[in-house]
């Protein structure tokens, strides 16, 4: 009989949610530059319609580096995958690792991304308070809860990664009564 291997990495598909804020934002933002450098009276001076050409297709390219790409269950932490960087988030501490498709609701962004490319950053709610997302869509939210800090992720499998990451949690611990 063969031993079935956990899978370790997990894909993060885009939710229908960011999929339309980030068309939105491409297309408002593209057309603003279009329309800023084409559409402007002459009568406009230069650096307005510089300024408009150019900053809402680096607001578009300062976005996409933040991307979630997927995850990777490690045995010291979870690696969030992004496009050119990865983040890591130590197991240490660990309590809890639970599927929550509607952790993200009635938040406030404090600081990150909210929804060109990614739902990424610092964000508050009543139920989880303070904490940190890596999210793609909102409906495959999985709760990290440790010691002070909660952290939101979004694996293409939430409850396949929630199993994998208790499995993972509970072979990492010593046994009671064992030596270390």
């Amino acid at each position: 009989m063969s031993e079935e291997t956990e899978r370790t990495v997990f894909a993060a598909p885009w939710g229908t949610l960011l999929k339309t804020t980030s068309t939105v934002l491409v297309v408002v933002l593209l057309g603003a530059a279009i329309g800023g450098l084409i559409f402007l009276p002459a009568a406009t001076p230069p650096i307005c319609r510089w300024v408009i050409g150019v900053t809402s297709p680096l607001i578009l390219l300062g976005s996409l580096p933040f991307v979630v790409r997927g995850y990777t269950i490690q045995p010291g932490g979870l690696v969030v995958r992004r496009l050119f960087w990865n983040t890591r988030i130590s197991w240490m501490g660990l309590k809890s690792a639970e599927l929550n498709p509607e952790a993200m609701k009635r938040s406030v962004r404090l600081f990150g991304n909210g929804g060109g490319f990614v739902f990424a950053g610092w964000f508050r709610n009543r139920e989880l308070g303070l904490y940190r997302a890596f999210v793609n869509d909102l409906k495959r939210a999985v709760v990290l809860r440790f010691p002070g800090r909660t952290v939101v992720v979004s694996p293409d499998n939430p409850a396949e990664f929630v199993a994998a990451v208790n499995s993972h949690l509970r072979s990492a611990l010593p046994l009671p009564g064992g030596s270390e």
